[in-house]
């Protein structure tokens, strides 16, 4: 496939930039990540309410495979995310621009795989929301390093590295009793 041509207006209506915008939410003049952040906050509920729902439906399914089939469908968003980004990087011409914030939007979830669905109040949420914004910010070793990969890939892993750092400070905290 060719690479499009970025001569001329940006294709805004590209079903992979609407994708990968979240619908537009990218495209914030200010903090476009923490508005993709927050897109995820909904993303994490709806996901967990849809792995919740199937387990109902399996014979002896319980929260343990209700987590796992959540963790399937964010892995799911995450390979899904990936040809998205690229396609998005390669219409806006940069590597890893900032109207694309479907990687902010997965991670959330990701975040809050470290939380049953019940338990995903409006404090479990904010913290999760700040913890994960810190980590994606700092970007500490090896989130930065991910960057590195190819397209889709590198715009992808890294969000969900700096998510793996927000769960396990989020597991922490609620297993301190501080949320």
């Amino acid at each position: 496939m060719n690479a499009p041509s970025r001569e001329g207006p940006t294709p805004w209506t590209d079903p992979a930039l609407l994708v990968a915008t979240c619908g537009g939410v990218g495209r914030a003049p200010v903090a476009p990540g923490t508005f993709g952040s927050l897109v995820g906050l909904p993303l994490s509920l709806a996901t967990g309410a849809a792995a919740a729902w199937v387990a109902s439906r399996l014979p002896a399914a319980g929260p343990l495979e209700a987590r796992l089939i959540e963790a399937g469908l964010i892995v799911g968003l995450f390979l899904l995310g990936i040809p998205l980004c690229s396609r998005a990087a390669a219409l806006l011409g940069s590597k890893d621009p900032g109207p694309v914030v479907l990687d902010e939007a997965v991670a959330v979830p990701a975040v809050l795989l470290a939380v049953p669905l019940a338990d995903r109040g409006p404090a479990v949420l904010a913290a999760a929301f700040v913890l994960f914004r810190i980590f994606d910010i700092l970007k500490p070793p090896p989130v930065r390093q991910l960057e590195r990969l190819p397209a889709g890939l590198g715009i992808m892993a890294d969000d969900i590295a700096a998510a793996g750092f927000a769960a396990a400070c989020l597991a922490a905290a609620r297993w301190q009793g501080w949320i």
